[in-house]
């Protein structure tokens, strides 16, 4: 699994971080990032939930 934020599209709603915050984090901006380290999900069952929640989409999860 491959997990990352368009950072362009991010609107720093927060909700993949309040999701997933073993995955997501957000920055000093209040935009989100994944966590160093977590790019592969972390083995978080949350991490497709935190994808849907995105309201703009700008959370992907790859197979």
């Amino acid at each position: 699994m491959r997990v990352t934020v368009d950072t362009e599209r991010c609107v720093g709603a927060g909700m993949c971080a309040l999701t997933a915050p073993s995955v997501f984090t957000q920055d000093d901006d209040g935009f989100s990032e994944v966590l160093p380290g977590r790019e592969d999900g972390g083995g978080d069952p949350l991490v497709r939930e935190a994808a849907r929640a995105c309201p703009v989409r700008a959370v992907s999860v790859e197979d």
